[in-house]
């Protein structure tokens, strides 16, 4: 039998490259603009496109999708192709993965600004991009299988198996995650309501970390290290171990980001065990990486793409070691909504998804422009730029997230809250916020150098386009050899894995989500909750569009610190007519949910106008804006029926004359603006938020009896 010569195709490989550059660039420098807000509001320019909530979204998901899902690709059609011994199964899906996800990152680019958004962390994007989404990653797929049906090398590599998992995975969280009534091109409510919905975003966000970055990313650990340091992985049975345990373990996670609101108490308990539990795996994982390199820390010293593998491995260590930390329910009772998770999540994101792309980068680009690196001096102030730009980020919010929980729960002698006023716990770390911007700063200048640094090296050398390769052909039938490691069957067999994976990620779906979805007594209703009225569903549409949910909660807690700063805690009743919910999961500033009636329509409008009128040294951007742009009436109809059809249970028929009573609340509103001199027309979008906050809790009383099932 003779070797048959084929071609590895680097031309994509350095296209998803390119873009991974690109992007990282554009995202870390939207975040940067995004940090600076956070001490200096002023730095949205006075435009309502580049305000915080508007581009905090954008931010996540120009890192998220562009940088690190093209950074995926790149991965792994470089290593799929030469694990395989074979060609990727079709150039043109390749080109159409591609440029398709090409695409789908600029409409993100061109509509989060725009204030078309679902509201769901990580999954902002309106239904038609999702659609799209669903349809190139389809195409990978077919792309990857293929190629994996057309291998010359039987065994599919660890490598292989994550990818597989990543795959399939993912597929199942966006569309679980994307179920959405649409109303207009841009414009959805989610199926799920409340408690349901929040369960099944959470479901998806933490899981889009398991799926997105971390197993995909696991996988290229499990290539390119060994590649780098001339050595075989520490240990295969481990590697078999981490694999299994990690994505059953990891799918169960996902309501430790819940802790404490009306989700079911079963519910949150299953997540904070299977988060403890997440420690082995990933542990097993990072001690795998770091004793490959066992004997080679010469090298490590010396070389400084191992440097960024090196310290990727340890923030993931670090990054795992604290989300089972904060899953704990003492812990997450200070952490949660602070500084500390913002700390926590870019130890993964900036050391683990950043160093790991970083290194493959550097090693990658030489090797398909046959040339050496540019400036390895330059390699090694981006790494040393980078890892100080880590710690000027991290540390500083670590310190700002235990100031904010620690003074928020504080009481005096008296008994009193002895920082009633959120804004205090805000002016008590902006220095914190104006040191992680520098970190920023100082990470962002690291990859500006890469950036020249790759394009110098790529200039200096030639692209090898269509590599020149040569492998045995695979033998039509395999023959199971005496001592077989049982595992090795499974790894022979592609479509079977899958399905093993599969089953896997879905008994820890089916157990966490079937009871909240599909049992109604799980979600107890209280008589007094009534569905928004037309005026209120317009305002609590702008509040999305502005994204004010990405610095406001709207969940009180059932702690003694919360109850007395913001009132009675949430009920679960309280949300079954809201599509999407609005929890939040970061507050910039105080929690929401009983804000109706606390303060008189000028004080809203003045605070809106210009917040430091009502709260002097307030980082909350200017929404002037809201007191000139004219409300669109003409979406109320769809609105209503819409929400209809969800089980709102709006009268049949209301939908024709919900714009009359519209109008009549506006023209309410107005006038009492107009007794504190403020005039204002009342088709004015400013009067519908305001009739939004002024609706806020004001269903429920502490007096009020709630009732279960009616």
């Amino acid at each position: 039998m003779q070797p048959e010569k084929f071609y590895y195709d680097n031309k994509i490989v350095r296209n998803f490259g390119i873009a991974t550059v690109i992007w990282g660039i554009i995202g870390m420098t939207v975040g940067l603009i995004v940090a600076i807000q956070l001490f200096h509001p002023a730095a949205n320019m006075g435009n309502q496109y580049t305000t915080f909530g508007r581009i905090r979204p954008l931010h996540t998901n120009a890192v998220i999708f562009a940088f690190v899902g093209n950074a995926i690709f790149m991965g792994v059609y470089y290593s799929l192709q030469r694990l395989l011994k074979t060609r990727m199964f079709s150039d043109i899906l390749s080109s159409i993965h591609f440029w398709g996800w090409q695409l789908i990152i600029v409409s993100a680019v061109i509509t989060l600004p725009l204030g078309l958004t679902t509201s769901h962390e990580y999954a902002e994007l309106e239904w038609p991009i999702d659609i799209a989404i669903t349809l190139i990653w389809v195409v990978f797929g077919i792309n990857m299988f293929g190629t994996i049906f057309k291998r010359r090398e039987r065994h599919l590599y660890v490598a292989i198996w994550f990818y597989i998992a990543t795959f399939v995975t993912i597929a199942v969280l966006h569309i679980v995650n994307s179920f959405e009534l649409p109303i207009s091109a841009f414009k959805s409510y989610y199926v799920y309501a409340g408690v349901q919905d929040a369960l099944v975003q959470w479901w998806y966000g933490h899981n889009a970390v398991a799926f997105f970055l971390t197993t995909p990313y696991l996988g290229m650990m499990y290539y390119f290290l060994p590649k780098m340091a001339n050595r075989p992985i520490y240990s295969y049975k481990l590697s078999i171990l981490h694999f299994w345990a990690l994505i059953f373990i990891y799918i169960w996670a996902g309501p430790h980001h819940l802790l404490y609101t009306t989700l079911p108490e079963w519910a949150q308990s299953l997540g904070v065990a299977f988060s403890v539990m997440l420690i082995a795996p990933s542990w097993g994982g990072m001690i795998n990486g770091l004793l490959t390199l066992r004997g080679a820390w010469d090298k490590v010293r010396d070389d400084v793409v191992l440097k960024f593998m090196v310290v990727g491995l340890t923030a993931y260590g670090m990054a795992t070691f604290e989300g089972p930390l904060l899953s704990l329910k003492q812990v997450n009772a200070i952490g949660h909504f602070t500084d500390w998770i913002i700390a926590h999540v870019h130890v993964g994101a900036l050391g683990w998804n950043g160093f790991l792309t970083f290194a493959i980068l550097y090693w990658l680009i030489p090797r398909i422009y046959k040339t050496e690196l540019y400036s390895k001096k330059m390699a090694a102030f981006h790494f040393w730029i980078g890892t100080l730009g880590i710690l000027f980020y991290a540390v500083p919010m670590y310190w700002s997230g235990f100031t904010q929980g620690l003074m928020l729960k504080e009481f005096n002698v008296e008994g009193m809250l002895k920082y009633p006023n959120f804004l205090e716990t805000t002016m008590r770390i902006l220095p914190m916020h104006v040191m992680r911007s520098i970190g920023g700063g100082m990470y962002l200048l690291g990859v500006i150098v890469m950036a020249y640094n790759l394009c110098r090296t790529a200039l200096r050398g030639k692209l090898v386009a269509n590599e020149a390769a040569e492998a045995m052909p695979l033998e039509p039938v395999y023959v199971k050899q005496t001592g077989d490691h049982w595992h090795r069957l499974l790894e022979r067999k592609p479509i079977q894995l899958m399905i093993v994976s599969l089953l896997v990620i879905l008994v820890g779906t089916f157990v966490e989500l079937m009871p909240t979805l599909t049992i109604s007594s799980n979600i107890p209703t209280i008589a007094s909750v009534k569905p928004y009225t037309p005026l209120e569903l317009q305002g609590r549409d702008i509040y999305i569009r502005e994204g004010c949910v990405n610095c406001h909660s709207q969940t009180v807690r059932p702690f003694r610190s919360e109850t007395e700063r913001y009132g009675e805690y949430s009920k679960a009743g309280e949300f079954v007519y809201d599509h999407p919910f609005l929890w939040g999961s970061k507050r910039t500033g105080p929690d929401l949910q009983r804000e109706g009636g606390k303060y008189g329509n000028a004080w809203h409008y003045n605070h809106l106008m210009d917040p430091r009128l009502m709260s002097p040294g307030s980082i909350m951007p200017n929404y002037d804006w809201l007191l000139n742009q004219t409300l669109d009436t003409t979406t109320t109809a769809s609105k209503i029926n819409a929400m209809r059809s969800l089980g709102v249970p709006y009268a049949i028929g209301y939908d024709k004359i919900a714009n009359r009573d519209l109008d009549k609340q506006a023209k309410a509103i107005a006038d009492n603006l107009g007794k504190d001199h403020i005039k204002v027309k009342s088709d004015k979008e400013i009067v519908a938020i305001i009739a939004y906050l002024q609706r806020l809790g004001t269903d429920i009383k502490a007096n009020k009896t709630v009732s279960s099932n009616k």
